[in-house]
């Protein structure tokens, strides 16, 4: 039988790898669009014994390549004291979901708290009333797809930034003067946006673990549900943008901060799994702000800061509240 010339051979052997390359490019990209969708997306009607698991190797392998499904964050629990729930109207219709505290005497000013992805109001309740405590009213809202707001989609705030917008405008079109806004994660992320977006200028911005970009929150998405963090990232950013309309490699927060000019505290966990040290930083160093200031909690994770330690947060808010501003 007569042998292949080399150069067939070789040409034979780089042809079958193109192909291979080929075909793992086309699912890498088929299963990141999926991820994409999933991961902006949140269900109302999974069972109660859903799992994204899966319960034999097929169904795992099968959750793994689509993507995770979540439920969309419900509200629980309504606060123990007296409050106004407060329906704001988006740009495209949907209701934003919001609840306003009144403090019993002469108010400080006005605290707006904003969640993180998957959270509700009631995820930043502990923090509320503390601010209450200080003599600050306070207003919690939910984010488009969360909570008690319309909707199921989450563009892990870069349209969030629209409804800070909206209780911003709420909180001062009641004659308050003293306007501070707080985040947590995306919360953090989403304000940093408004205040680039709009233009706001609130009197000062207590800012909790924001991730530096929507590709690194995905890396730190990827590592969470045990994928390597590229090219998952690479791409699942790429497919986000395509398919909720905006370019998710300029979804930076290291580029919103350089149009924030008020007084503003961050405050991080040095055991965070999804910042790390080199991104908040590099915000911090880019916050045009020349009032900041950044906290680290030794030993907390990406988690509530003033349940992790409260004697640190209260210190701290209190500090930033009493002198920062000034």
């Amino acid at each position: 039988m007569k042998k292949e010339p080399l150069k067939q051979q070789v040409r034979s052997v780089l042809r079958w790898i193109g192909w291979v390359l080929l075909v793992q490019f086309i699912l890498i990209n088929i299963s990141a669009a999926l991820y994409a969708d999933k991961l902006t997306r949140f269900y109302s009607n999974l069972p109660g014994n859903y799992s994204n698991s899966g319960s034999n190797i097929f169904s795992k392998s099968w959750k793994l390549f689509t993507g995770p499904k979540y439920s969309k964050p419900v509200v629980m629990t309504i606060p123990a004291r007296q409050y106004d729930t407060v329906k704001l109207v988006a740009k495209k219709g949907g209701i934003i979901d919001a609840w306003f505290m009144p403090v019993d005497s002469a108010a400080q000013g006005t605290i707006i708290l904003f969640h993180g992805i998957a959270g509700c109001k009631t995820t930043n309740m502990d923090e509320a009333n503390d601010f209450l405590y200080l003599g600050y009213n306070v207003m919690l809202v939910d984010f488009r797809g969360h909570g008690s707001s319309s909707g199921h989609i989450t563009t892990i705030g870069l349209r969030e930034a629209e409804e800070v917008k909206l209780a911003f405008d709420y909180v001062k079109n009641k004659g308050e003067k003293n306007i501070l806004l707080y985040g947590v994660s995306m919360g953090a992320v989403a304000v940093a946006r408004a205040v680039y977006d709009y233009g706001l200028q609130p009197s000062g911005l207590i800012l909790e673990a924001p991730f530096s970009s929507l590709q690194s929150y995905l890396k730190a998405k990827a590592r969470s549900i045990g994928f390597p963090d590229q090219p998952f990232a690479f791409f699942t950013t790429f497919w986000i943008g395509i398919e909720k309309g905006f370019n998710g490699y300029k979804h930076k927060t290291s580029r919103y901060v350089k149009s924030i000019k008020c007084p503003v505290l961050y405050q991080w966990g040095n055991l965070d799994n999804f910042v790390n040290e080199k991104e908040i930083n590099s915000i911090y160093q880019a916050t045009a702000s020349a009032n900041k200031r950044l906290v680290v909690y030794d030993g907390a994770e990406h988690e509530s800061l003033l349940r992790n330690n409260p004697v640190q947060w209260r210190k701290e808010i209190e500090a930033f509240l009493g002198a920062g501003q000034k």
